[in-house]
């Protein structure tokens, strides 16, 4: 069983991740955009191998966010938001590629979707990647049940 997890740190992530990849959209293919996008890679690579729970943004979310919160009324399974963060970890690389071998097009288009899905979860708690991970195990285990007749 995977752990348990208050949705609204990933859902604070998602904010400081929203931030950082405006700057980059704004910066890149500058340096400096381009190094904040190999920060926010370096980010979800945590995330992704780690797990959401063992992030700088979860540090920051449990010791200065959260003790000013109330109890979450619910709590979700850490699986999902780990799967999201490969997702960005995805979009983020292909947008490093696309800026360091001078797609910028490509760059910008990779951080423009991972940026909306970002917002998508910091705004609303639509977590993208999450039902992503939820509708492949719903296939998975539909293909893996036996038939019947």
């Amino acid at each position: 069983m995977s752990q348990q997890i208050d949705p609204r740190g990933p859902q604070f992530a998602a904010a400081v991740t929203s931030v950082v990849l405006v700057a980059v959209l704004l910066t890149a293919p500058a340096t400096v955009g381009v190094v904040l996008l190999g920060l926010q890679a370096v980010l979800f690579a945590a995330g992704a191998g780690l797990g959401v729970q063992k992030t700088p943004h979860a540090w920051v979310y449990k010791s200065l966010v959260r003790p000013r919160l109330s109890a979450p009324t619910e709590l979700e399974d850490a699986a999902p938001p780990r799967f999201a963060q490969t997702v960005g970890l995805g979009f983020t690389a292909v947008g490093l590629l696309g800026y360091l071998t001078g797609a910028t097009l490509v760059g910008d288009i990779a951080v423009g979707l991972a940026l909306a899905a970002a917002l998508l979860n910091a705004i609303f708690a639509f977590c993208l990647g999450c039902e992503m991970y939820l509708l492949g195990r719903r296939l998975l285990t539909r293909t893996a049940a036996p038939a019947t007749n």
